[in-house]
């Protein structure tokens, strides 16, 4: 099966669209792990995605006759891209079914490329059942995305140019994985050629149909998939890659989303591009894999495929968010304060000089309060459970909310509610420098009299922190707040009399 593979992709037809990318080195990342990590970088393609080999080598394997009955095929978004551009390229009219979760920018670039859009279903597979009711009831050609082996071929010349561009001893190989075309043709050259080199698949952790199949020995559907990396979200591994891999892969990475947002910052701070989120994948992977396999002689040379950059840009939020998270460089509290004047700058000083990404507070009634607080971390887990010791310690109660997914995705934009009973509170909005002392200046300028009694405040990275605070100011001291505030020397704005403020907090 190999050998006949191995020239397949040799005679794979894809240059007439796709360039030979570069092989470079990402010097941040090779620091860091103390590796020497190299990118090949098929986010650079003209349709910002290695898909397009397969296509094209497969389309320009069909005669014409074949071809005009009409080229159907089903996609995510980056082989849909792919396969309009190679169709266009050949004078084909091509049809894709794409799941309506597919990111906007994807749909876009499929229609401007030529091809028409059926958008059917949540997931892949819902888009491939769609494409064969098409196929049957109108006829047509199905352009595979990963179970074929001109497709798989085509995948596979990204193989020789990684021989030809680095001649010398490479360790390992990550490939992320999707259906398996795109391993099983990297996998089959370099295992041909240099079988001493490792490859290794690389899938998200909640659509893994390579692990899953080796357990079972056999492809076997996933009960769910995950669509954040939705180039990789595919319910099962085709059959033709895992009959390629299946004894010849060397292992499986299974990588959780904030692990792949944290390998799309490594990304951007290497390449200043944004990959899209199975286009992070093999990087996600091979940091893993190094932390689970160290080695002892010195850097290895490790080459990961950065596989695509067609990302939606309303994302990048919340992949910032969960970035700091996967590389353990920001821990989420949950801390209990005594619901007094003086217990948050108190709770300030516990905290240090670490830098405070995120504070949330309400007042809730006398007696005890809870403050979710997202804080900096320099030496990752080790710091985060250190940080926990010296707060309880101090006597606090604080739980560990970091890996907890409701706290991180929903209780931390909902912490507060309202607080009818309190008299003199003032809300103001105010813009903090971002830079250590900011938020301790605050506090200490404040009268030991006045209450805070709201507080919200996240870190987005800009110069300015945007902060919303409520304090509870009582009658005859409107001229010493006046005062404070000048003293302060930060930007603010009264929020008082905001109707958002009075419907839902006051």
């Amino acid at each position: 099966m190999i050998q006949p593979l191995v020239e397949a992709i040799l005679r794979a037809r894809v240059y007439d669209v796709a360039r030979e990318t570069p092989l470079e080195e990402a010097p941040r990342l090779s620091a860091r792990l103390g590796e020497r990590v190299l990118l090949k970088r098929e986010d650079l393609q003209p349709v910002f995605s290695f898909k397009l080999r397969g296509a094209y080598n497969k389309i320009s394997s069909l005669t014409r006759a074949e071809a005009e009955t009409g080229l159907v095929a089903a996609s995510a978004g980056n082989h849909a891209q792919g396969v309009a551009l190679a169709a266009t390229r050949l004078g084909y009219q091509a049809t894709i079914a794409m799941p309506t979760t597919t990111p906007r920018i994807k749909v876009e670039a499929v229609e401007a490329l030529g091809a028409r859009v059926l958008l059917h279903g949540d997931t892949y597979d819902e888009a491939r059942a769609e494409a064969a009711r098409r196929i049957e009831s109108h006829g047509g050609v199905l352009i595979h995305p990963y179970d074929d082996p001109e497709v798989i071929a085509g995948q596979g010349t990204i193989a020789v140019e990684i021989l030809r561009q680095h001649p010398d001893p490479i360790d390992a190989v990550f490939v992320p994985v999707g259906g398996g075309g795109l391993l099983a043709g990297v996998l089959a050259y370099l295992k041909f050629l240099r079988p001493e080199i490792a490859v290794v698949g690389v899938e998200p952790d909640d659509a893994a149909c390579l692990d899953a199949a080796l357990r079972a020995g056999r492809p076997v559907p996933l009960d769910h998939v995950g669509i954040f990396a939705d180039g990789a979200a595919v319910r099962q591994i085709g059959t033709l890659p895992f009959e390629v891999v299946r004894d010849r892969v060397d292992g499986v990475v299974r990588v959780s989303v904030d692990e792949i947002c944290a390998a799309i910052l490594d990304l951007f701070e290497d390449t200043r591009v944004v990959a899209e989120p199975a286009g992070a994948l093999a990087v996600a992977g091979m940091k893993k894999w190094v932390a689970g396999n160290p080695g002892s002689a010195g850097p290895r040379e490790l080459v990961a495929l950065q596989s695509g950059a067609n990302i939606n840009f309303h994302r990048l939020r919340h992949i910032s968010e969960r970035a700091e998270l996967g590389e353990d460089r920001e821990a989420i509290l949950a801390i209990t304060i005594p619901e007094r004047p003086g217990s948050f700058r108190a709770l300030c000083a516990a905290l240090g000089d670490r830098g405070v990404t995120e504070f949330n507070y309400r007042y809730a009634g006398p007696g005890a309060a809870h403050v979710f607080v997202g804080v900096q971390l320099q030496r990752g887990v080790n710091e985060r459970r250190s940080l926990l010791s010296e707060l309880s310690a101090r006597g606090y109660s604080v739980l560990d909310m970091t890996d907890n997914e409701l706290a991180v995705l929903h209780a931390r934009h909902m912490v507060g509610g309202r607080a009818a009973e309190l008299v003199g509170e003032r809300l103001l909005r105010f813009e903090f420098p971002e830079r250590p002392g900011a938020l301790r200046r605050f506090l200490e300028l404040m009268s030991p009299s006045w209450n805070l009694t709201l507080f919200h405040y996240r870190n987005h990275g800009a110069a300015i922190g945007r902060v919303l605070a409520g304090i509870q100011v009582s009658a005859g001291e409107e001229d010493s707040f006046a005062h404070y505030l000048k003293d302060l020397g930060y930007p603010w704005s009264e929020e008082t009399g905001n109707s958002a403020y009075r419907l839902f907090l006051r």
